[in-house]
């Protein structure tokens, strides 16, 4: 049995660090932005044909792909940590709440470095997980598939009619509220960046979660569906569900080339200046997220299947060290980015090509990889997971591995 929850644990740590490797490399494409760009600001990263099709790669494959598998592992995570409680840990609901307020302060952090922070995102919509962690997985499923067709988007769009919820203005490429932010980037100091993101930042990114973007929605589904999948012990069990694994894998490719049919269908009957003003553009939305969803559970199988192959388990673990540091890596990576790319560090903003900043890219996760192997072989946590952990416990954890 513990052999069982080893490998558990192995595939869903180089899981994570699959999922975090696919969101580096489009924070690094989009040189970090965060926000919608103005025009003429970012011809330096499209300069030949090999530019376009990085950006195609990423729009069909990365791009509101590995976000969702990052939420998914959330979810999952909030299971394990219940799973636990079951065993024996006492005041599971107050620790988990108060792990989340210091996830908060965390991604706070590192939201000012970088305005498209996901840690305060799922700090916050990882309180109401607590509502649902005594409910059955029918009905769990059921609020799931509503978040996943646009339900909130629809009920958000009923009220606003496409307008903003937390901050006046628009988010088109022109409007003073983008270019104040890319001016800040662009041209001012760590500090300017810092004051721009502290509260405008978040205010903006609320509204591109709980707007008529809707990233929040499809963000909590995932966590849903994460805490699903632990309930039903899919991956202590992974190696055995074959068949099982190859019907999802064969249901979302034919999801996904459906939808991206829908999405394609929709946005050409929309014009060139696509406006989120009316229900059609609210319908090509919902199309992109399904497109993303399938797309997200065909990595999750491809990736599964390959890990039951002993070569597999070989080139996918390389990821472990990278997944069990993922806190540490993603705040890391996020400070080497916005370096490289605004004012306040080297300044190369819209100036690389989105193929150099493709191949950048592997060589940060490369480096993090052999950095993350290197530390755990040292010590027992990452450095952010280890305060995590100890302040979440009130006492401080050994953190150096004994010799042996």
């Amino acid at each position: 049995m513990k052999a069982i929850v080893n490998q558990r644990i192995n595939i869903v740590d180089a899981l994570r660090g699959f999922a975090l490797a696919g969101i580096v490399i489009v924070h690094i494409v989009e040189n970090y932005v965060g926000a919608p760009t103005p025009e003429n600001t970012m011809q330096g990263t499209h300069i030949g044909i090999l530019d376009s099709i990085v950006d195609g790669f990423i729009f069909l494959f990365l791009r509101g792909k590995f976000f969702a598998l990052f939420s998914f592992l959330f979810g999952l995570s909030f299971y394990l940590q219940l799973n636990r409680k079951k065993e024996g840990e006492d005041n599971f609901i107050g620790r988990f709440i108060w792990r989340l307020v210091l996830l908060f302060l965390i991604g706070y952090v590192h939201s000012l470095f970088y305005r498209g922070d996901i840690l305060t995102v799922y700090a916050l919509l990882g309180v109401f997980l607590v509502l649902f962690y005594k409910v059955s997985n029918k009905w769990v499923l059921i609020f799931t598939g509503l978040m996943f067709i646009g339900l909130g988007r629809f009920t958000v769009f009923l009220i606003t009619h496409g307008g903003n919820i937390f901050i006046p203005g628009d988010f088109s490429p022109n409007s003073p509220l983008v270019l104040s932010y890319f001016e800040a980037i662009q041209h001012g100091s760590l500090w300017d960046v810092f004051k721009t993101n502290a509260v405008e930042g978040h205010l903006m990114k609320m509204d591109f979660q709980l707007g008529v973007f809707s990233r929040g929605y499809i963000t909590f589904g995932f966590f849903l569906l994460g805490m699903v999948v632990g309930r039903l012990r899919f991956f202590e069990n992974f190696r055995e569900l074959t068949s099982e694994t190859k019907k999802v894998l064969i249901y979302s490719i034919v999801g996904f080339f459906v939808s991206l049919g829908l999405v394609i269908l929709v946005f050409s009957q929309l014009g060139p200046e696509v406006k989120f003003d009316n229900w059609l553009s609210m319908l090509g939305l919902t199309f992109v997220d399904l497109n993303n969803i399938f797309m997200t559970f065909i990595l999750i199988c491809v990736f599964v299947i390959a890990y039951r192959k002993n070569w597999g388990e070989r080139v996918l673990n390389i990821f472990v060290p990278y997944g069990k540091m993922a806190l540490t890596n993603y705040f890391i990576q996020s400070i080497i980015g916005t370096f490289i790319f605004f004012g306040w560090g080297l300044g190369y903003l819209g100036t690389i090509p989105n193929s150099s900043a493709f191949l950048l890219a592997l060589l940060i996760i490369g480096l993090q990889v052999i950095f993350s192997k290197l530390w755990l072989s040292y010590f027992t946590y990452g450095p952010l997971e280890w305060l995590w952990r100890s302040a979440t416990y009130f006492k401080w954890f050994k953190i150096r591995k004994e010799k042996a």
